[in-house]
């Protein structure tokens, strides 16, 4: 018989296919069940439109069947079927969807949509197979042909016999190579994980012969191996679902079944949007963080179906960076798919849905923090990191998006607090929004940069993550308040009258404080009289964009630049210590290096900075104990 030839286009595009369109080689399955439920739908379809044809849809199912023996394995389906002409026109030339052709002469609008819209699942099965057998018995008709194909050489189309109407593909599976174990493909395990992983939600039946181990029924004691008929997939999606028939456990045994966390989930977001884009949605706020989330290896993205077929497992343009700890699904019969099924154009209708995706997710945060504010906290505790590092990064493009869902602990309420809630504490004479950073709320209680602060009554966010500085500093301020260290230069909390007269004592002692520079050289950038200190006789401020706590966290990165922070001594005059300076200054200079370096070393211990010569330094101790 002459084997007819695929036209030269269709060829190419069947080889690229094979080689390389196709990321996973088991999508074919998925591939072939969604063409057996589309050729169901219109079958459905033509049962609403010709009153002689009755559609029960129990009678309608997929029926996979492997074979180990001759190494095929067949798809069968009880829809449509096809004749001569649609294998010739659908099977022939590639790219020649049978599905969007029938959608668009039918005029489908009762939302029962087609799957397929391309045409070129169907020889993913290439992938597989040496060879492909399509046998199809058309709806009202009395004849049945065999199409037939090794490849891209090309196919034949012949008579045949077939009792029922509907379509059965055999595929002769490959022989194993060093790469691929194609026997894979016709172990019953193996075809069932393929199934409940990208099908599961096809609405027929997929059925299949499973073998199992049953009591036997003269002696239950004694096991015998039987093969049952079994459906395999579970048809009725749970986000198609009305959501007061679901319960919490129902959300919460769905996201254990798609292995979505180990955890149980804080809250779930169920979404069912009809309007110009439609789309259902299933979304988690997870409850802890994986073990791999704050690792280059972790992978953001929500599982992506079309139409109930899975078509990404990880979809990261559905969601935001900051949003990356989502886990979920989308389904949509509106994605327009390309040549693969695999992968999206990047089109409005992804990124509509991606935007109302992130607008949902922040509410269902804010209304978390409102109303369950343990359940936030928790939240929090795991993914808190995250959103401060995306407040960070981007140059702060989704600072506004973010601030509201930060907290930081306070030195007045001792918990966490929102910056909205600080804000409204805030005496009216104040100024600044204040913070303090370090290794922990313990260890920023005794810095002796806090004490004026505290002094004044003033409220001081205490920030224990490095990242939170950095992150404060791309938002700058909030609702028009300005964020202030207690370590920064000018704290706006003394009056006019006391600016001045602290103005005057440093002038009055400016010898002194150049003398001190000079000893300490380029150590610090000046050493000043003190505005802050109130029973510490020393501390370290800041000039610059570059804090302390900033230093420490660049230098300790794998690229050390070796930043430093423009360091300032500062000097309580009103402690003894400054006494001494004094009387040093003016008849013992040799004991003020000792007592500069001293003082030097000791404001380093207090903000947790390393010392460069402890050997010096206890020296030191000793001769001022001497």
């Amino acid at each position: 018989m002459e084997k007819k030839q695929f036209k030269a286009e269709s060829k190419r595009l069947l080889e690229m296919m094979i080689n390389s369109i196709y990321t996973h080689r088991e999508i074919f399955l998925r591939e072939l069940i969604s063409n057996a439920s589309d050729a169901i739908d219109k079958l459905y379809y033509k049962a609403l439109t010709d009153e002689s044809l009755t559609f029960d849809k129990d009678s309608y199912y997929i029926k996979v069947t492997p074979n180990k023996e001759n190494r095929t394995l067949t798809i069968t389906d009880t829809g449509i079927g096809m004749t001569k002409e649609d294998l010739e026109t659908h099977l022939g030339t590639i790219a020649k969807s049978g599905s969007l052709a029938f959608k668009n002469e039918n005029e489908i609008k009762d939302g029962h949509d087609i799957i397929g819209q391309f045409g070129v699942g169907f020889y993913s099965a290439f992938m597989v197979a040496d060879m492909v057998t399509v046998t199809s018995k058309a709806l009202g008709s009395d004849e049945a042909y065999k199409w037939e194909s090794d490849g891209a050489e090309g196919y034949t189309i012949v008579p045949t016999t077939k009792e029922s109407v509907g379509t059965e593909i055999t595929l002769k599976i490959k022989e194993n190579t060093e790469d691929e174990k194609y026997d894979d493909y016709l172990e019953e395990y193996r075809l069932q994980s393929i199934i409940k992983k990208y099908s599961d939600f096809i609405r027929y039946p997929i059925k299949m012969d499973v073998k199992t181990q049953k009591p036997k029924e003269d002696d239950e004691n004694e096991l015998e191996e039987v093969v049952e008929e079994q459906t395999i997939n579970s048809m009725v999606p749970i986000w198609r679902k009305n959501k007061n028939e679901l319960t919490t456990e129902d959300y919460e045994n769905f996201y254990a079944e798609k292995h979505y966390g180990f955890d149980k989930p804080l809250k779930h977001i169920h979404l069912s949007v009809d309007g110009t884009i439609r789309y259902n949605a299933i979304l988690y706020i997870p409850e802890k963080t994986p073990y791999d989330f704050y690792t280059k290896e972790y992978e953001k993205g929500l599982e992506l179906y079309s139409n109930g077929v899975l078509i990404m497992e990880k979809c990261s343009d559905l969601l935001p960076d900051y949003f990356s700890f989502v886990k979920g699904m989308v389904d949509s019969e509106d994605l327009s798919l390309n040549i693969s099924r695999e992968m999206l154009q990047h089109d409005r209708q992804l990124k509509f849905i991606a935007k109302n995706l992130k607008s949902k997710i922040k509410s269902q945060l804010l209304s978390l923090l409102k109303d369950e504010r343990e359940n936030f906290e928790k939240f929090y505790e795991s993914f808190g990191r995250q959103l401060k590092y995306s407040v960070y990064s981007d140059f702060g493009a989704n600072k506004n998006e973010l601030q509201d869902l930060l907290l930081f602990y306070s030195s007045k309420e001792k918990k966490l607090v929102t910056l909205a809630e600080y804000v409204e504490r805030m005496p009216e004479e104040q100024k600044y929004i204040y913070y303090a950073t370090g290794e922990s709320h313990e260890r920023i209680e005794k810095l002796p940069q806090t004490e004026v602060v505290l002094e004044k009554g003033y409220e001081i966010l205490y920030f224990t993550d490095d990242i939170d500085e950095f992150a404060i500093r791309m938002i700058i301020q909030y609702e028009e308040k300005e964020f202030k260290s207690v370590s920064s230069g000018d704290l706006g909390i003394d009056s006019e009258e006391k600016e001045t007269e602290i103005e005057s004592e440093q002038q009055e002692n400016k010898e002194l404080f150049d003398y001190m520079k000079s000893i300490l050289s380029d150590k610090v950038k000046a050493v000043k009289l003190s505005k802050r200190l109130r029973s510490h006789p020393v501390c370290l401020s800041t000039e610059g964009e570059v804090s302390i706590e900033m230093e420490k966290i660049l230098n300790a990165m794998p690229d050390n630049q070796n930043i430093k922070a423009d360091k300032v001594l500062e000097i309580n005059s009103s402690h003894a210590v400054f006494a001494s300076l004094k009387e040093a200054f003016e008849n013992d200079k040799e004991k003020l290096n000792l007592y500069t370096n001293l003082l030097y070393n000791q404001a380093l211990l207090i903000e947790g900075l390393p010392i460069q010569d402890p050997v010096e330094f206890t020296n030191d101790i000793c001769k001022v104990m001497v």
